[in-house]
């Protein structure tokens, strides 16, 4: 049966179901060029309004993975687990989390992003370390992942090209928060990446894309559902992004905060999620009996020095300086270091993570758009958080900049990140639930 682009939108539009037929038509006639911009923004604006069912998301996501190359790694590894964060800030756990599970033998291939808007990427973070080259080819990706075990690089044009060029359009159209098109656009990518088993970190709260717990845990829900019906190992955690994860927001003052926590150090919500993230990895590859004995692997690992002895290995094969992440001081710093003062005393009843994440874009930290510099040493050391007791004239955060007066917007603007309250505020959980694939 011909297949009629306009047919297509209309079907959306009136709330019909697209065939797997269907979606493997457009899927391919977008990626060659023959259905026009203009007709996938008429039908992404349809699926906004009209969504799409479980199966329908299902064979797009299949689809989109299936537009370019399929990476297959099972020739380097036995068992491939990938971990995705839906982004958010100080959200540094892929620089500690890769290396303490490689640490133990379980092979980690990570493709990731850079910072956009407020939430920070990994490898931007990453080349906050001198020398390190997160730009590599598949040849080079997989012959790290045997001989290192642990690689993290960009990813690659030819990885679910769909995906790519969707995404872009719905970026200008006002269609990037639709669910299933969010589902399938990570799904998408992590299935083309060869990942057998997928842990999802899916964040909740101001400074996450998500915003309240019922939307993560429908987004979480359906991603688990799709990499399940796609025959993969699935688990997806939702977790706290109204305040900023860890201490550390900016690309090397995270690095720093990652190495503190590869030496058994840390701030203890960071170790947390990592642990928890971590150890879910373990169990899912079958490389721990249940979440204690995962949870205590993970930890071991931390605390004996294997994992930061993994993350020199790693710095070391991708080209990184190793003398400067094993003297952090040698890292990107930023000429003014000053504290944001408390302009009253009370407990932080409120740390707005989007806020925190927003004053990257002014000291200059993180992008607007895609390919801008960014300034590797800037951003904030928090040193009080939500549930803490504070004395006027305390400091809250000091402020790292390279422009006095990029300091003094950011300041200003980071004043508005805090509330305070006489009484002691309920701290939100850091873990708010786990979603796991549905007995069948």
């Amino acid at each position: 049966m011909p297949f009629h682009m306009v047919e297509f939108i209309e079907k959306k539009r009136d709330g019909g179901e697209h065939s797997e037929e269907e979606l493997h038509h457009f899927i391919k006639g977008f990626t060659e060029g023959s259905i026009p911009d203009y007709q996938a923004a008429a039908w992404a604006m349809a699926v906004y309004f009209r969504g799409m069912t479980p199966i329908e998301t299902q064979h797009l996501t299949l689809e989109m993975a299936r537009s370019g190359e399929t990476l297959d790694l099972h020739d380097v590894a036995p068992f491939i687990v990938d971990k995705h964060s839906s982004g958010g800030v100080g959200d540094k756990v892929t620089l500690t989390l890769g290396p303490v599970v490689a640490s133990l033998g379980l092979p980690v291939g990570k493709m990731s992003g850079r910072a956009l808007a407020h939430t920070g990427g990994t490898l931007d973070k990453l080349e906050s370390i001198p020398g390190l080259n997160v730009n590599l080819t598949i040849e080079q990706f997989k012959e790290l992942l045997k001989s290192v075990g642990l690689v993290i690089a960009g990813q690659t044009h030819d990885l679910a090209p769909a995906d790519g060029k969707l995404y872009a359009l719905r970026d200008v159209t006002g269609t990037v928060p639709s669910v299933p098109l969010i589902a399938s656009s990570i799904m998408s990518k992590k299935i083309a990446g060869g990942a057998d088993a997928i842990v999802l970190d899916v964040k909740v709260g101001s400074g996450a894309f998500m915003k309240t717990v019922p939307e993560a845990k429908e987004l979480a829900r359906l991603m688990v559902d799709i990499g399940a019906g796609l025959d993969r190992k699935m688990a997806a955690f939702i977790t706290d992004m109204s305040q900023p994860l860890g201490n550390a927001v900016g690309n090397a003052l995270e690095v720093r905060e990652a190495i503190d926590a590869l030496h058994g150090g840390g701030p203890s919500d960071f170790r947390e999620i990592v642990v928890a993230l971590a150890g879910e990895m373990l169990l899912l590859a079958g490389k721990a009996a249940g979440r204690d004995e995962a949870r205590s692997l993970i930890e071991r690992q931390l605390d004996n020095g294997e994992a930061w002895n993994k993350f020199v290995q790693f710095v070391a094969a991708q080209g990184g300086d190793v003398e400067a992440v094993e003297n952090p001081d040698l890292l990107p710093a930023a000429r003014i270091q000053e504290p944001l003062t408390a302009p009253v005393s009370g407990y932080i009843s409120m740390l707005d993570a989007l806020t925190v994440g927003r004053s990257e874009l002014i000291l200059g930290g993180a992008r607007e758009k895609k390919g801008e510099p960014i300034d590797h040493a800037v951003g904030v050391v928090l040193h009080k958080k939500v549930g803490d007791w504070v004395e006027k004239g305390e400091p809250l955060m000091t402020i790292h900049a390279n422009s006095r007066e990029r300091f003094e917007e950011a300041k200003l603007f980071l004043l508005g990140a805090y509330e305070f309250s006489d009484d002691p505020p309920e701290v939100p959980p850091l873990i708010h639930d786990l979603i796991l694939p549905e007995e069948k």
